[in-house]
Parts: C-alpha cells; sequence; structure tokens
C-alpha cells in the first residue's frame, strides 16, 4: 500500500509530540527514504497508530554513551529525524515492511506519557530542514566522489555510476551518508551536522579515517 505524501513547510504543519522508534547505526536524513522490516510487538502497536493517524514517526539512536542496553528503555540521542510512512505492507507472519521518507530532524524536548508501550516525545523540528534552502553549490562534489570511489576500491564494491553522476549534491551527499556502512557515533554525526557542506566534509573525513586505518592494518576496516 503506497501511502500519500503530505508537504510540511513550517513548524505548525507537524504535530506537538511523535512517538519515536530508537534503533542503534540507522540514519534517517530529510528527503532520504528508509525501509524498516517491523516485527516487535511494541512497534507494531506504534506503527498502527501512525498509519491511523498522521503517519509520522520519529527515527532515533538510543544514546551513544549511558545506555542499559534494554533497546528502547534507556535515554536515547538528542537528535533524531522524523519520517512519514509512505509504504506500508502486511507479511503473512505479522510483520510490516514499512517505507519512510525523512521530513526534518528534530531536537528531543521531554518525554510524555502516553500510556502506548511505545515512547512519545516533544520535540523542536530543525525550521532550516522544512524551508527546502540548501547550499549544494558549496559541496565539495569532486573531494567526495574521489573518495567514494576509493572506498569502493577498497572493498571490492561496484557502484551505478551513471545514477551517481545524475544526482543532485544534497541527495548524493544524503544518499551516501544514509548507506555508508560506519557506526552508531559517526551517523549520529552525519546526522547533527549543521548544513548539507558540513554533512559532505565530516562523510569525507570519516571515510579517510577509515581508509587509512584500512590501509595501516594490511586491509579495509569498513564493512
Amino acid at each position: 500500500m503506497h501511502v500519500g505524501n503530505a508537504r510540511y513547510l513550517k513548524d505548525s504543519d507537524l504535530p506537538d509530540v511523535v512517538p519515536v522508534f530508537p534503533l542503534p547505526g540507522v540514519l534517517l536524513l530529510p528527503e532520504g527514504q528508509l525501509p524498516l522490516n517491523i516485527f516487535e510487538p511494541r512497534y507494531l502497536a506504534m506503527f498502527d497508530a501512525a498509519i491511523a493517524g498522521d503517519r509520522l514517526i520519529g527515527m532515533i539512536q538510543p544514546a551513544l554513551q549511558g545506555s542499559d542496553g534494554a533497546l528502547g528503555a534507556g535515554p536515547l540521542s538528542q537528535v533524531g529525524c522524523i519520517g512519514r510512512i509512505t509504504s506500508f505492507s502486511e507479511t503473512g507472519d505479522g510483520r510490516y515492511i514499512v517505507s519512510l521518507s525523512g521530513v526534518c530532524r528534530f531536537r528531543v524536548l521531554e518525554e510524555v506519557s502516553s500510556g502506548n508501550p511505545y515512547r512519545t516525545f516533544r520535540y523542536a523540528p530543525f525550521i532550516s530542514d522544512l524551508s527546502g534552502e540548501y547550499d549544494e553549490d558549496a559541496v565539495d562534489r569532486e573531494n567526495l566522489l574521489r573518495v567514494f570511489r576509493a572506498f569502493l576500491d577498497a572493498n571490492q564494491l561496484e557502484a551505478d555510476w551513471e545514477s551517481v553522476e545524475r544526482a543532485g549534491n544534497r541527495v548524493l551527499v544524503n544518499s551516501l551518508s544514509m548507506m555508508s556502512p560506519f557506526g552508531p557515533a559517526e551517523k549520529q554525526a552525519l546526522l547533527e551536522a549543521p548544513d548539507l557542506k558540513s554533512r559532505a566534509d565530516t562523510l569525507i573525513a570519516i571515510t579517510e579515517i577509515a581508509l587509512a586505518q584500512g590501509s595501516a592494518e594490511g586491509g579495509s576496516t569498513l564493512q
């Protein structure tokens, strides 16, 4: 089932509270597409409620330090990204296959008691993500593609270079950030980068460090 899109142009277009899905190592960025396989009962309930309501879910990582190991129960990172459910299907064994489209990043303000098995938070949206104004020309595209090619070569991977060359800088930076194989701390740094150029520069720096470490150890450390 495909779910219709909605336009979010200002903070008043968004609800005051949003349910959150804590998932380590997963990155959603504005206008990015994130596929999810939902099977845990509390998150099935969360998606049921979202589909019946405004179709918005807050993707967020558990806190990088201080987590008690119980997924979803401990402290969370301070910044996440709201996604809108844009496609949904149910499997024969009770799982949901969902696609989220990134709307905007948000900063956690306070938890709101809802009586539901999942957690709900009041939040502050990143208004700059809703404006649609991105300085794509500031991105060092040549350097980004150089590092991306080096990463692929180091891991004996291939890419659809025709599609890569055709992509605009915003799509390129955000897509590469979301698909990058780095850990939770690196993914959080990419999420919290203040603008597109900063995100591209962060991705280049993280990749170069990982490539250098792999070279020093006689092989790639990227999995």
